[in-house]
């Protein structure tokens, strides 16, 4: 195959789904044969970096310090130009952006630089309920205009293509769904560490109930604590685990002190992602309460950590969580439903391990990142090919 020039580009590299989701693609990209390079800005804020885990697979990243998440007309002109310049000077065969602002910004630094072929992954839309409504016209529009100078969008479940669609942004034959792949093997073989359990003192005999997700609006982390005091009374061996940190930490903790359940919560922090299968094989029931997401990567590491999966039925979560078999689908924010299918599998053991199991074989190998990969390259050969640029 001729040496494809590919350039990858990302607001951030913070722990977070899109950010493992975009260096799992360069480096699957890599092992195809083409030439990837991979753009970001600075990984600010508290949720940690991937940059170190970038580096172990061998990916090391050019950062723009004017490339930043929110939006900022100083920064984001500062920011189009220096996307501008390396893309002449470098002469890409395939710009493939990711999230919103990079989306915005590198897509048409492409198109004025003339690079053949112009991709685009929505891991999340950037216009939601949740948002200032100025916010979401803003983002809509952008994302409207932008849509048709891009050869392909890639959604990374079935349920964001058809949102998009329905918001008038592309057309139909521009989309391909793409699951999020990722190191499915940590999480198929993991199993309770007696220390880590020991480390955060769960006790022999109690359940546990955990949560993967930053500290931070629109992750549902107060559906959690609203629920707990009647979860434990009825459960009183039940303990929560939080995994991740963020700015709410503090309101959250705060919250927990008030219901007096502090002995009940164990917040974990940070945790590198090599750490997550770790986490998960402790976890009896794994939540999911975000309000907003593509498709949540925990939910199949999750299952693949042989573990059932309580989550709104929002976005992607129902193309993989099967009602009653490998988890269960709550309408969003109906506390009383959540509580009822908590109770449930907190009664019955054999009923958690039997989604467990059923989910274990839904997922492999279709969250594979080889597979993740090996999708996306097939993408760009169609592409390579439509646009005359491999024969």
């Amino acid at each position: 195959m001729r040496r494809i020039k590919v350039l990858h580009v990302i607001t951030r590299l913070i722990l977070g789904g899109a950010q493992e989701n975009t260096i799992y693609t360069v480096e699957g990209l890599k092992k195809f044969g083409y030439e990837v390079t991979l753009y970001t800005g600075p990984p600010l804020g508290p949720e940690g970096s991937l940059a170190g885990k970038a580096g172990e697979l061998g990916i090391h990243p050019v950062t723009i310090p004017s490339l930043r998440r929110n939006p900022h007309p100083v920064l984001d002109y500062a920011s189009f130009g220096t996307l501008l310049a390396l893309f002449k000077k470098n002469k890409y065969h395939i710009v493939h952006t990711h999230s919103s602002k990079a989306g915005i910004l590198g897509r048409w630094a492409a198109y004025f630089s003339k690079i053949p072929i112009i991709v685009h992954t929505i891991h999340g839309l950037p216009f939601f309920p949740y948002q200032h409504p100025f916010l979401n016209f803003l983002y809509l529009n952008s994302e409207r205009i932008t849509a048709p100078i891009t050869d392909k969008i890639i959604t990374v479940c079935e349920a964001m293509k058809f949102k998009a669609l329905s918001a008038g942004v592309g057309k139909e034959h521009q989309y391909a769904t793409v699951y999020s792949g990722m190191e499915l093997d940590p999480f198929l073989s993991t199993v309770p560490s007696p220390q880590l359990r020991e480390k955060l003192g769960i006790k022999e005999g109690e359940v546990v109930i955990g949560k993967i997700a930053r500290l931070f609006p629109l992750k549902g982390h107060k559906f959690v604590v609203r629920i707990a005091p009647e979860v434990i009374k009825k459960f009183p061996r039940v303990k929560f685990l939080l995994v991740g940190d963020g700015i709410l930490r503090e309101k959250l903790m705060e919250r927990i002190k008030e219901l007096k359940l502090e002995d009940r919560f164990i917040f974990a922090g940070l945790v590198p992602p090599e750490k997550i299968p770790d986490y998960l094989a402790l976890m009896d029931i794994v939540i999911h309460t975000s309000l907003r997401e593509g498709l949540a990567r925990v939910i199949p590491q999750a299952m693949a950590a042989g573990k059932p999966v309580v989550t709104w039925d929002l976005d992607g979560s129902g193309e993989i969580v099967q009602e009653g078999e490998t988890g269960f689908l709550i309408p969003s924010q109906e506390e009383e439903k959540l509580k009822k299918a908590i109770f449930c599998l907190l009664e019955n053991r054999e009923l958690r391990e039997k989604m467990g199991e059923k989910g274990k074989k839904l997922v492999d190998p279709l969250f594979r990142k080889e597979e993740m990969a090996r999708r996306i390259h097939e993408v760009y050969q169609e592409l390579l090919k439509e646009k005359g640029v491999v024969k």
